[in-house]
């Protein structure tokens, strides 16, 4: 079972395309209560914004993440590093790529949500065949999944990662 996670109203998000997106108040627009009305009930206080994970060296290992199974067969591996390096194997084949300063502060972010914290180790469908499964390792953890359950905090960093490896 993958247990969902969302940032909060005061966080960000990222769009498909890897692009930050402010984030919004929702209470912004609404009106003021009217005096003398009874009081609502006050809104959840919000989540702790993400805040990029610190670096400690440019060897250290932020994340990889490891693909395999399909129909196909399939095992792709990728590693960002501290140095801003994405490491890629494919096949056999390996790549590295640099990621520019944004894009690097957006991974470090993306792992630095504290809804990575309630996500389960491990969240799998035992009944459903040739689905990919993710194998992340991150902050001295292992958290392997199959996204069968709807998890936003890490299919945000799993998408992100994804979008590295070589198509």
């Amino acid at each position: 079972m993958v247990v969902a996670a969302v940032l909060g109203p005061a966080g960000c998000s990222f769009e498909g395309d890897g692009s930050a997106v402010e984030p919004t108040d929702a209470a912004a627009g609404s009106p003021p209560a009217a005096s003398g009305s009874a009081p609502s009930s006050a809104p959840p206080p919000a989540s702790p914004a993400p805040s990029p994970v610190p670096v400690t060296g440019p060897d250290q290992k932020l994340v990889t993440m490891e693909v395999t199974g399909g129909f196909a067969g399939v095992h792709q591996e990728v590693t960002l590093r501290g140095d801003g390096t994405i490491h890629t194997a494919d096949k056999g084949e390996r790549t590295v790529r640099r990621t520019d300063t944004a894009q690097f502060t957006e991974l470090r972010t993306l792992l630095g949500d504290p809804a990575l914290d309630d996500v389960a180790d491990l969240t799998k469908n035992t009944e459903a065949a040739d689905l990919f499964q993710y194998t992340l390792r991150f902050d001295g953890r292992t958290v392997m999944t199959d996204r069968s359950t709807d998890e936003p905090a890490l299919g945000r960093l799993i998408d992100a990662l994804r979008a590295w490896l070589p198509k």
